[in-house]
């Protein structure tokens, strides 16, 4: 387990916190009180350190030609400021992982789930025959904080770097800084409200780090942790790659479509397997909200609807912030729009459970 650059600040900041391994990363769980990290997500602002994600970048003047014929969404549209969410398919098109793609002045950096470092370096490098692209793990070099919540965009203004606050989706600003070094600001809601995301030199990171949380106290939030994060995140709806969605599925599924996949790039791989389920008609199973009724299912847990299974569970919690426990799950199409009433199969017994439209109200 690669350990945080931040280990010590992390864990002199409380000394409750507790950390817990994310794939082959360490990132913090809590600092000793998850609920009141939670409400800081929610209502104020918390401060995420989120090093534990992957950094490639991509060097090479085919740099851009190259990536738009990798992945699902329109890379050659970017301006240099700007980014998009996709994701990278096999020929069939299964996911292989989701990423946040952005464009600098001289190179494209992708952001992703931690673990995954090595699988797309080796899937991109495959590809790369006459092409003068270069593949470049960045993680040694840069870490990535994250401040979500409401009053996300006063605590990134309270840091003073000389540059406003990019106002877009994925927008980003860089700052250079004489002590810090280049510090790049993305406009990034995780949570589905308000975000940023800053990728700070290794270097400076416990400086940023340390006015961040501050600036976070100084609006009634806080350093959070991922249990705190990961619930808020379902309560938003928003897959998780390796949780919620991987391997076996493909992106209209997960609800990427309208996020991740341009329909009019052109040719890119796995583009006939998408194009072919627009063309022709859904896909047979979609991911949903649940709302349960008594116990929490496992992920793995199946659903069923008059005898018949018809998903499966993929995350599961009792939500703090809707008093009662919730899922997403995988439903079939034909039982999958909301109101439908299914039932979970769990190791504590049979659970009813409605489908609710994302993200849960």
């Amino acid at each position: 387990m690669r350990s945080l650059p931040l280990h010590e600040f992390h864990a002199e900041l409380s000394p409750s916190c507790r950390f817990m391994a994310l794939a082959d990363g360490e990132v913090v769980g809590d600092y000793g009180d998850w609920l009141a990290e939670h409400r800081a997500f929610n209502e104020t602002a918390g401060v995420i350190d989120l090093s534990a994600r992957g950094r490639v970048c991509l060097l090479g003047a085919d740099r851009l030609r190259f990536l738009h014929g990798q992945v699902t969404n329109d890379v050659n549209k970017l301006e240099v400021g700007q980014g998009c969410y996709a994701a990278i398919i096999s020929g069939k098109g299964r996911m292989q992982a989701d990423l946040n793609i952005f464009r600098l002045q001289d190179e494209v950096l992708l952001d992703f789930e931690p673990g995954l470092t090595a699988t797309i370096i080796e899937r991109l490098e495959k590809y790369i025959i006459a092409d003068d692209v270069q593949v470049v793990d960045v993680d040694p070099h840069y870490g990535l904080l994250s401040v979500q919540g409401p009053k996300s965009a006063e605590v990134v203004a309270r840091l003073e770097l000389g540059e406003p606050v990019p106002e877009k989706a994925l927008n980003f600003v860089k700052v250079a800084d004489a002590t810090l070094g280049d510090i790049y600001v993305v406009n990034h809601p995780r949570l589905g409200s308000a975000g940023f995301d800053l990728f700070v030199p290794v270097a400076a990171l416990g400086a940023v780090a340390d006015k961040l949380v501050l600036a976070a106290k100084q609006s009634g939030g806080c350093a959070c942790g991922w249990t705190a994060f990961d619930a808020a995140r379902i309560e938003a709806g928003v897959p998780r790659f390796g949780v919620d969605m991987d391997e076996t599925n493909l992106p209209p599924e997960a609800g990427l479509e309208g996020k991740a996949v341009s329909y009019n790039k052109g040719c890119y791989i796995g583009q006939e397997v998408i194009a072919r389920i627009r063309t022709y008609g859904q896909v047979a199973k979609a991911l949903r909200g649940l709302k349960l009724s008594g116990g929490l299912p496992a992920r793995g847990d199946k659903l069923v609807k008059d005898g018949k299974e018809v998903g499966y569970i993929t995350s599961a919690l009792q939500s703090p912030k809707l008093n009662e426990p919730i899922a997403l799950a995988y439903v079939r199409r034909e039982c999958n729009q909301p109101g439908s009433a299914l039932t979970v199969r769990a190791a504590v017994g049979e659970i009813p459970a409605v489908v609710v439209a994302l993200p849960f109200a």
